[in-house]
């Protein structure tokens, strides 16, 4: 039985706006806003390089239903790009780009394939082998039912049998929940390889068969951290070899820097500076989350000397100018609770704070996340934003308690 080599990738997101990125320089932003194209690039000219046998993109190749003109002309090149290196390419519209948008449209080159708004299956043969392809285009943005039940079985097993499904893991809210599914339910249409999107972090849910998540292209926040790409796959009917290629133009991150005994503002500047060039060193282009450890009452009591967004400031100025860059989003101190007669009262409060659940802490933050004009901009609350969350609630704690407490003296 011979073997398949193709590429999964998924929620590309062309023409992110990145919004909330308010404070870079006018040309790091508009770095950053070009990253998504950035990344799309390099999908395409490894591609064109690597010659696959067929490209698989599910979901979301579009940020929003408008679908930008830039984005689309930017797609369609790249499009035209694997058309006259002979690699087909199949394609599924996800929430974000579903079919009831309005655009202007662009004509895609006949490589590529685009499923309907309908479960369709369509074939190519790869070097006298059969390969069938399965999946469907979101007909508009809300697709809250499962959709699994409408994807036929596979029942030539001489055939290989591939599935697109651009959904969620029933039970999984870390993103909006759309067309759930079970890893039962994929096993059993007996594929041999499930090629998922939406969910935009990097995961397999399954080995047998391979049911994968390859994330998305280009992290375009906080919360998409680490590296990201797309998956090349050589497929036999008896194992899956997942290649993983990085994209990212730019890499968000968080970098914790200890601190202790560092009692002078030069010295915590240059252990900064040190921290972030050699995050920039090893990943390029960064955008991070900075969190200050205070290991020490002296250390504690001179950072608290001066606000965060003072020393923010500072950092973003002294790494200016500075290739590949290093764009401090965020800035946070864990305070050592230096004031023995406050730490009964702030471990009391902590202590309830840290026994709180998800729906407890979603209940505090109701009236931001279900406001209709705030809703919309928020992404899914996250385990990582509690914590930071939980992290402010310290801070302002230990920053503002002695001074309440010395006014009602």
């Amino acid at each position: 039985m011979s073997t398949i080599r193709f590429i999964h990738t998924a929620d590309l997101h062309l023409d992110s706006p990145f919004k909330g990125m308010t404070g870079l320089p006018p040309a790091r932003l508009n770095e950053l806003r070009e990253s998504t194209f950035t990344a799309f690039n390099r999908l395409i000219d490894y591609a064109v390089e690597s010659s696959p046998d067929f490209i698989l993109i599910v979901g979301d190749i579009y940020d929003g239903e408008d679908r930008s003109l830039r984005a689309q002309r930017k797609f369609q090149e790249g499009m035209e790009k694997l058309h006259k290196a002979g690699i087909p390419v199949y394609i599924t519209y996800g929430n974000h780009d579903h079919l009831s948008g309005n655009w202007t449209r662009f004509e895609l080159p006949p490589n590529v394939h685009e499923f309907l708004g309908e479960v369709e299956e369509v074939s190519l043969t790869v070097r006298g082998q059969e390969v069938v392809i399965h999946g469907f285009s979101y007909p508009n943005r809300y697709v809250k039912e499962e959709m699994v039940s409408k994807y036929p079985t596979a029942s030539n097993n001489q055939s290989f049998h591939i599935g697109l499904l651009h959904g969620s893991l029933a039970g999984n809210e870390t993103h909006a929940v759309y067309s759930p599914f079970t890893i039962s339910d994929l096993q059993s249409k007996h594929y041999d390889y499930w090629a998922l999107g939406h969910i935009h972090l990097r995961q397999q849910l399954s080995d047998n068969p391979p049911i994968v998540y390859p994330g998305n292209i280009q992290g375009r926040h906080r919360n998409e951290s680490g590296e990201k790409g797309f998956y090349e796959v050589e497929l036999s009917k008896t194992d899956a070899v997942l290649s993983f290629i990085t994209t990212s133009a730019v890499h968000f991150g968080r970098i914790q820097i200890p601190c202790a005994q560092i009692t002078h503002a030069n010295e915590f500047l240059t252990v900064c500076e040190e921290a972030l060039l050699s995050f920039a060193s090893e990943h390029g282009p960064a955008v991070v989350d900075v969190e200050i450890l205070h290991l020490d009452e002296e250390t504690s009591a001179f950072f608290a000397q001066t606000a965060e967004d003072i020393w923010l400031d500072a950092i973003r100025e002294l790494m200016e100018g500075d290739e590949p860059f290093v764009w401090v989003q965020r800035l946070t101190s864990i305070y050592a609770l230096h004031k023995q007669e406050n730490n009964s009262l702030v471990e009391s409060v902590l202590g309830q704070v840290d026994n709180w659940s998800t729906e407890q802490w979603k209940q505090v933050l109701e009236d931001v996340y279900q406001h209709v004009r705030t809703t919309k901009y928020l992404d899914p609350l996250t385990e990582q934003d509690i914590h930071d969350l939980r992290n402010d609630v310290e801070n302002l704690l230990l920053n503002e308690l002695p001074t309440m407490l010395e006014v009602n003296r």
